[in-house]
């Protein structure tokens, strides 16, 4: 099992705020994935959707270790 991460309540918050707005870039990129025609442009959503999946996984492992100082 991985050691405990100590952070302040101001870390935590962070943290969680930046769970949000990954939450939020995530919904956003799959609901324009299907609306996107160019191929360029899709590429790019399809990045960015995986891209966010990625730190959404991240976010969420290190909270799971994370204490409030």
């Amino acid at each position: 099992m991985q050691q405990p991460i100590r952070l302040g309540s101001h870390e935590m918050m962070e943290l969680h705020e930046l769970l949000n707005f990954k939450t939020i870039c995530a919904a956003k990129a799959k609901a324009i994935d299907g609306l996107v025609t160019d191929e360029q442009l899709k590429a790019l959503v399809q990045q960015d959707l995986q891209q966010s999946l990625k730190a959404l996984d991240e976010l969420q492992t290190l909270l799971g270790r994370a204490q409030v100082q």
